[in-house]
Protein backbone atom coordinates (compact mmCIF):
# COMPACT_ATOMS: atom_id res chain seq x y z
CA UNK A 1 0.00 0.00 0.00
CA UNK A 2 1.35 2.90 -1.31
CA UNK A 3 -0.27 5.64 0.96
CA UNK A 4 1.49 3.42 4.35
CA UNK A 5 4.69 2.92 2.97
CA UNK A 6 5.37 6.82 2.21
CA UNK A 7 4.09 7.19 6.19
CA UNK A 8 6.13 3.92 7.50
CA UNK A 9 9.17 5.96 5.84
CA UNK A 10 8.37 9.14 7.13
CA UNK A 11 8.21 7.96 10.80
CA UNK A 12 11.04 6.09 10.37
CA UNK A 13 13.17 9.21 9.99
CA UNK A 14 12.97 9.14 13.34
CA UNK A 15 14.89 7.03 15.87
CA UNK A 16 12.07 7.28 18.21
CA UNK A 17 8.70 8.96 18.57
CA UNK A 18 6.36 10.39 21.18
CA UNK A 19 2.89 10.35 19.30
CA UNK A 20 0.62 12.78 20.06
CA UNK A 21 -2.81 10.28 20.61
CA UNK A 22 -5.81 11.70 20.78
CA UNK A 23 -8.17 9.39 20.48
CA UNK A 24 -9.19 10.42 16.84
CA UNK A 25 -8.56 8.19 13.16
CA UNK A 26 -5.47 10.41 12.80
CA UNK A 27 -3.31 10.06 15.43
CA UNK A 28 -4.99 6.67 15.96
CA UNK A 29 -3.18 5.85 12.54
CA UNK A 30 0.07 7.54 13.14
CA UNK A 31 0.67 5.80 16.11
CA UNK A 32 -0.03 2.39 14.53
CA UNK A 33 1.86 3.29 11.80
CA UNK A 34 4.98 4.04 14.41
CA UNK A 35 4.93 0.92 16.17
CA UNK A 36 5.03 -0.83 13.15
CA UNK A 37 8.32 1.37 11.86
CA UNK A 38 9.67 1.88 15.20
CA UNK A 39 8.60 -0.83 18.05
CA UNK A 40 9.64 -0.23 21.42
CA UNK A 41 11.09 2.82 20.19
CA UNK A 42 7.40 4.80 20.33
CA UNK A 43 5.29 5.52 22.61
CA UNK A 44 1.66 7.38 22.55
CA UNK A 45 0.99 10.05 25.12
CA UNK A 46 -2.59 11.27 25.75
CA UNK A 47 -4.06 14.34 27.68
CA UNK A 48 -6.06 13.36 30.50
CA UNK A 49 -7.52 17.39 30.96
CA UNK A 50 -10.72 18.13 31.52
CA UNK A 51 -11.26 19.17 27.71
CA UNK A 52 -10.70 15.52 27.01
CA UNK A 53 -14.38 13.73 27.01
CA UNK A 54 -14.54 10.61 29.27
CA UNK A 55 -15.44 8.65 25.98
CA UNK A 56 -12.23 10.36 23.99
CA UNK A 57 -10.15 8.76 26.62
CA UNK A 58 -11.29 5.49 26.22
CA UNK A 59 -11.21 5.86 22.62
CA UNK A 60 -7.07 6.72 22.75
CA UNK A 61 -6.89 3.85 25.27
CA UNK A 62 -8.56 1.49 23.29
CA UNK A 63 -6.68 2.17 19.96
CA UNK A 64 -3.55 1.88 22.32
CA UNK A 65 -4.50 -1.28 23.01
CA UNK A 66 -5.34 -2.87 19.80
CA UNK A 67 -2.31 -1.65 18.60
CA UNK A 68 0.26 -2.57 21.22
CA UNK A 69 2.22 0.66 21.63
CA UNK A 70 3.00 1.65 25.15
CA UNK A 71 0.68 4.37 26.28
CA UNK A 72 0.41 6.90 28.90
CA UNK A 73 -2.64 9.77 30.30
CA UNK A 74 -0.99 13.16 31.04
CA UNK A 75 -3.14 15.73 33.40
CA UNK A 76 -1.43 19.07 31.13
CA UNK A 77 -3.30 22.17 32.93
CA UNK A 78 -4.44 24.05 30.04
CA UNK A 79 -6.98 25.24 32.28
CA UNK A 80 -4.22 27.31 34.37
CA UNK A 81 -3.29 29.02 31.20
CA UNK A 82 -5.52 32.45 31.05
CA UNK A 83 -4.89 32.90 27.34
CA UNK A 84 -7.07 29.46 26.77
CA UNK A 85 -9.55 30.35 29.83
CA UNK A 86 -10.82 34.02 27.43
CA UNK A 87 -11.44 31.52 24.91
CA UNK A 88 -10.21 33.41 22.20
CA UNK A 89 -9.60 32.47 18.09
CA UNK A 90 -6.17 31.34 19.50
CA UNK A 91 -7.38 29.09 22.25
CA UNK A 92 -6.13 26.02 20.38
CA UNK A 93 -2.75 27.66 20.30
CA UNK A 94 -2.97 27.91 24.30
CA UNK A 95 -3.96 24.31 24.95
CA UNK A 96 -1.64 22.45 22.17
CA UNK A 97 0.92 24.57 23.67
CA UNK A 98 0.52 22.79 26.82
CA UNK A 99 -0.01 19.29 25.71
CA UNK A 100 3.64 19.64 22.96
CA UNK A 101 5.14 21.45 26.35
CA UNK A 102 4.55 18.33 28.31
CA UNK A 103 5.79 15.94 25.67
CA UNK A 104 8.82 17.45 25.22
CA UNK A 105 9.60 17.41 29.59
CA UNK A 106 8.87 13.83 28.66
CA UNK A 107 10.87 13.70 25.07
CA UNK A 108 13.96 15.25 26.72
CA UNK A 109 13.79 12.83 30.23
CA UNK A 110 13.37 9.62 28.67
CA UNK A 111 15.35 10.77 25.46
CA UNK A 112 12.76 10.63 22.51
CA UNK A 113 14.04 12.09 19.38
CA UNK A 114 11.17 13.47 18.16
CA UNK A 115 7.31 14.27 18.90
CA UNK A 116 4.45 13.42 16.44
CA UNK A 117 1.39 14.44 15.85
CA UNK A 118 -1.83 13.44 13.89
CA UNK A 119 -2.40 16.41 10.97
CA UNK A 120 -2.77 15.37 7.96
CA UNK A 121 -3.12 17.38 4.46
CA UNK A 122 -6.94 18.63 4.52
CA UNK A 123 -6.02 20.17 8.36
CA UNK A 124 -3.66 22.91 6.61
CA UNK A 125 -6.40 25.15 5.30
CA UNK A 126 -8.32 25.00 8.11
CA UNK A 127 -8.53 27.55 10.86
CA UNK A 128 -6.21 25.70 13.35
CA UNK A 129 -4.11 27.99 16.19
CA UNK A 130 -2.88 24.27 17.17
CA UNK A 131 -0.45 24.06 13.88
CA UNK A 132 1.53 27.20 15.36
CA UNK A 133 2.18 25.79 18.74
CA UNK A 134 3.54 22.33 16.43
CA UNK A 135 6.21 24.61 14.73
CA UNK A 136 6.92 26.23 17.90
CA UNK A 137 8.04 22.92 19.49
CA UNK A 138 9.39 21.34 16.77
CA UNK A 139 6.22 19.16 16.43
CA UNK A 140 6.69 16.46 13.28
CA UNK A 141 3.52 15.75 11.65
CA UNK A 142 3.96 12.63 8.87
CA UNK A 143 0.68 12.42 7.50
CA UNK A 144 2.02 15.92 6.10
CA UNK A 145 5.11 14.75 5.06
CA UNK A 146 3.88 11.73 3.43
CA UNK A 147 1.05 13.94 1.31
CA UNK A 148 -1.62 11.84 3.12
CA UNK A 149 -5.52 13.96 3.27
CA UNK A 150 -8.13 12.33 5.55
CA UNK A 151 -9.58 9.63 3.09
CA UNK A 152 -6.22 8.34 2.43
CA UNK A 153 -5.86 8.05 6.60
CA UNK A 154 -9.05 6.19 6.58
CA UNK A 155 -7.84 3.71 4.32
CA UNK A 156 -4.78 3.11 5.93
CA UNK A 157 -6.38 2.74 9.31
CA UNK A 158 -9.04 0.25 7.87
CA UNK A 159 -6.12 -1.96 6.02
CA UNK A 160 -4.49 -1.49 9.77
CA UNK A 161 -7.14 -3.26 10.97
CA UNK A 162 -7.95 0.01 13.86
CA UNK A 163 -11.73 -0.36 15.40
CA UNK A 164 -11.81 3.17 14.91
CA UNK A 165 -11.06 4.13 11.22
CA UNK A 166 -14.19 5.47 10.33
CA UNK A 167 -14.96 7.02 13.46
CA UNK A 168 -16.30 10.82 12.97
CA UNK A 169 -13.91 13.81 13.73
CA UNK A 170 -14.31 15.17 16.89
CA UNK A 171 -12.39 17.79 18.81
CA UNK A 172 -11.80 19.03 22.52
CA UNK A 173 -14.64 20.07 25.14
CA UNK A 174 -13.53 23.77 24.96
CA UNK A 175 -14.64 23.90 21.24
CA UNK A 176 -18.26 24.19 22.05
CA UNK A 177 -18.09 27.72 23.72
CA UNK A 178 -18.24 30.20 21.65
CA UNK A 179 -15.22 32.54 21.53
CA UNK A 180 -15.43 34.61 24.16
CA UNK A 181 -17.03 32.68 26.52
CA UNK A 182 -14.57 31.35 29.38
CA UNK A 183 -13.54 28.11 29.60
CA UNK A 184 -14.71 27.01 32.88
CA UNK A 185 -14.30 23.43 34.44
CA UNK A 186 -18.29 23.57 35.26
CA UNK A 187 -19.01 24.56 31.30
CA UNK A 188 -16.80 21.61 30.04
CA UNK A 189 -18.27 18.94 32.35
CA UNK A 190 -21.61 19.75 31.65
CA UNK A 191 -20.79 19.68 27.47
CA UNK A 192 -19.18 16.50 28.48
CA UNK A 193 -22.69 14.81 30.19
CA UNK A 194 -24.59 16.22 27.47
CA UNK A 195 -22.73 15.13 24.50
CA UNK A 196 -22.06 11.45 26.56
CA UNK A 197 -25.94 11.45 27.13
CA UNK A 198 -27.04 12.05 23.63
CA UNK A 199 -24.39 9.23 22.77
CA UNK A 200 -26.16 6.58 24.61
CA UNK A 201 -29.33 7.64 22.81
CA UNK A 202 -27.55 6.21 19.38
CA UNK A 203 -26.34 9.33 18.23
CA UNK A 204 -22.83 9.95 16.69
CA UNK A 205 -20.62 12.38 15.39
CA UNK A 206 -23.04 15.02 17.23
CA UNK A 207 -21.76 18.48 19.11
CA UNK A 208 -23.57 20.01 21.88
CA UNK A 209 -22.64 23.79 21.77
CA UNK A 210 -23.04 25.59 24.90
CA UNK A 211 -24.73 29.31 25.03
CA UNK A 212 -25.52 30.01 28.32
CA UNK A 213 -29.09 28.31 29.51
CA UNK A 214 -29.44 26.99 25.58
CA UNK A 215 -27.45 23.75 25.23
CA UNK A 216 -27.81 23.62 21.04
CA UNK A 217 -27.27 19.96 19.55
CA UNK A 218 -26.03 19.73 16.39
CA UNK A 219 -26.27 15.96 14.32
CA UNK A 220 -25.32 14.93 11.59
CA UNK A 221 -28.01 15.62 8.52
CA UNK A 222 -28.67 11.91 8.64
CA UNK A 223 -29.56 11.78 11.87
CA UNK A 224 -31.81 14.80 11.83
CA UNK A 225 -35.04 12.88 11.15
CA UNK A 226 -34.36 10.58 13.93
CA UNK A 227 -33.72 13.46 16.25
CA UNK A 228 -37.10 14.85 15.39
CA UNK A 229 -38.32 11.92 16.21
CA UNK A 230 -36.63 11.82 19.58
CA UNK A 231 -36.99 15.56 20.61
CA UNK A 232 -38.54 14.80 23.84
CA UNK A 233 -35.56 12.38 25.02
CA UNK A 234 -32.83 14.47 23.53
CA UNK A 235 -33.93 17.66 25.66
CA UNK A 236 -34.71 15.51 28.70
CA UNK A 237 -30.91 14.70 28.13
CA UNK A 238 -29.61 17.93 27.39
CA UNK A 239 -31.45 19.26 30.40
CA UNK A 240 -30.46 16.61 32.80
CA UNK A 241 -27.20 18.13 32.06
CA UNK A 242 -28.02 21.44 33.50
CA UNK A 243 -29.59 23.51 30.34
CA UNK A 244 -32.90 25.14 30.74
CA UNK A 245 -33.44 25.84 26.94
CA UNK A 246 -32.58 22.68 24.44
CA UNK A 247 -32.32 23.62 20.71
CA UNK A 248 -32.04 20.82 17.75
CA UNK A 249 -30.08 22.74 15.21
CA UNK A 250 -31.82 22.15 11.98
CA UNK A 251 -28.66 23.38 9.72
CA UNK A 252 -27.39 19.89 11.50
CA UNK A 253 -23.68 19.57 12.21
CA UNK A 254 -21.13 21.84 10.36
CA UNK A 255 -17.24 20.92 11.43
CA UNK A 256 -16.06 24.53 13.18
CA UNK A 257 -19.49 26.02 13.40
CA UNK A 258 -18.38 27.88 15.79
CA UNK A 259 -15.26 29.41 14.14
CA UNK A 260 -16.66 32.48 12.37
CA UNK A 261 -20.18 32.67 14.68
CA UNK A 262 -22.49 35.12 15.11
CA UNK A 263 -22.24 35.12 18.35
CA UNK A 264 -24.41 38.22 19.29
CA UNK A 265 -26.91 35.63 18.86
CA UNK A 266 -25.92 34.10 21.79
CA UNK A 267 -25.12 35.41 25.20
CA UNK A 268 -21.22 35.09 25.99
CA UNK A 269 -21.69 35.38 29.83
CA UNK A 270 -23.48 31.91 29.99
Amino acid sequence: MAALDRLLAALSRHESVIVALSGGVDSATVAAAAFRALGSRALAVTSGSASVSAEELAHASRVAAEIGIAHRVVQTREIDDPGYVANGADRCYHCKTALYGDLAKIARAEGYAAICNGTNCDDLGDHRPGLRAADEHLVASPLVEAGLGKPEVREIARALGLSIWDKPANACLASRLPHGTFVTLGRLDQVGRAEEAVSALGFRGHRVRHHGEVGRLEVPADQLARALEMRADLSAALKDAGYRYAVLDLDGYRQGSLNPVSEAKWTRSG
